[in-house]
């Protein structure tokens, strides 16, 4: 296997910043939190998109930042919407806490700083919901501060440039630290937009186009014949299979029994289909039907609910009975869709709806 090769004579910032830059004003995505060419960055749409971009790719957010922005098109719109609102918007892009505090940021931005963003990396950590790389992104693309953000993309053009042979996530301190020595003291927003877009279309994690690559003339790994190897990954443990039984109650007017998860844990706050725990150990039916939302003649439907967490996997069976409609949150069948239930309910909902 060839061996890796550090890159001689060492990187510097304008060499590698010119023919990026030359190549992102010709070849840049054109995305819709994205200020045109010439334009000054909205940092809402900034921090939006960067909120909704973290652990999701481009083409899942673009559908909901689009939906967002034309709902609650500033901080302070935002800001006044409610919770419970901003929730169900949110219900499909996953990693639910990212909705609660986007929603706890901006009544922050808008009571303690006018609804203005912070403009340096401190100021805006210290925000809600904002961490290393989101402030260095924020400050970075809609500021233009000479800050160094890192994100997956990055990570993989940081890795091939000095053919860092040091599996991730162990290799990530070296490899923000690399790339905060290319960073250069100009364009720094756009030189951040064109880190992540060469790393999306051109530095791709499969069958990387490095004839076309603008910085395939100083990159190690191209040189030693590695870019298809890097970065290395360190094996991903095997997540734990947990179980679980949903209940589907359906009153006599054929509306379906709904509850708000708590606000705090996996899909805080939340609509869901009452469900025992999710547990290691499966559950028996007589242990099910004591964790019953309410009192009913039970029978399962054929097959299984599977839905993956990132540090579990899910199998949910499905009881379905009809109750009397008394206390709780009710919905009518046909506007479930209103009620904001996040995937994994709405696969519940998907495989009761195949077998009525």
């Amino acid at each position: 296997m060839p061996q890796p090769i550090a890159p001689k004579p060492p990187l510097k910032p304008l060499a590698i910043a010119r023919p990026l830059l030359a190549w992102y004003d010709r070849h840049r995505r054109r995305l819709p939190w994205r200020a045109p060419p010439g334009e000054t960055p909205d940092p809402y749409r900034v921090w939006l998109s960067e909120i909704m971009l973290q652990q999701t790719t481009v083409a899942a957010v673009g559908p909901y930042f689009e939906r967002f922005f034309a709902r609650w098109p500033d901080v302070s719109a935002l800001a006044e919407a409610p919770v419970e609102d901003v929730m169900r918007a949110w219900a499909g892009l996953g990693y639910y806490a990212r909705a609660r505090n986007l929603h706890a940021c901006a009544r922050t931005v808008a009571a303690e700083h006018g609804g203005q963003f912070p403009t340096d990396e401190a100021g805006l950590r210290a925000l809600p919901g904002i961490g290393p790389y989101t402030a260095a992104a924020i400050a970075a693309i809609a500021f233009d501060r000479r800050a160094t953000a890192v994100d997956g993309n990055i990570e993989r053009v940081i890795a091939r440039l000095f053919a860092l042979a040091t599996p991730l996530p162990r290799v990530k301190p070296e490899l923000r630290r690399l790339a905060a020595t290319l960073a250069p003291a100009r364009r720094c927003g756009d030189y951040t937009q064109a880190m992540m877009d060469l790393g999306a279309t051109v530095c791709t994690s499969r069958a990387p186009k490095c004839p076309i690559c603008p910085l395939a003339r100083m990159c190690a790994a191209r040189a030693g014949g590695l870019a298809e190897d890097l970065p290395r990954r360190a094996p991903k443990p095997v997540r734990p299979l947990r179980h679980g039984i949903a209940f589907w109650a359906i009153a006599p007017d054929g509306a379906v029994l709904l509850r708000r998860r708590p606000a705090r844990g996996l899909l805080g706050g939340m609509m869901e289909v009452p469900s025992t725990d999710w547990r290691a150990e499966r559950w028996s039916p007589i242990d099910a039907a004591a964790e019953a939302p309410v009192r009913a003649k039970w029978r399962a439907l054929p097959g299984i609910v599977r839905h993956g967490f990132t540090h579990f996997e899910l199998e949910l069976m499905v009881l379905v009975g009809r109750a009397a409609k008394g206390e709780g949150a009710w919905w009518p069948i046909d506007r479930l869709a209103e009620a904001g239930l996040p995937s994994v309910m709405r696969k519940i909902v998907r495989h009761v709806l195949a077998q009525s």
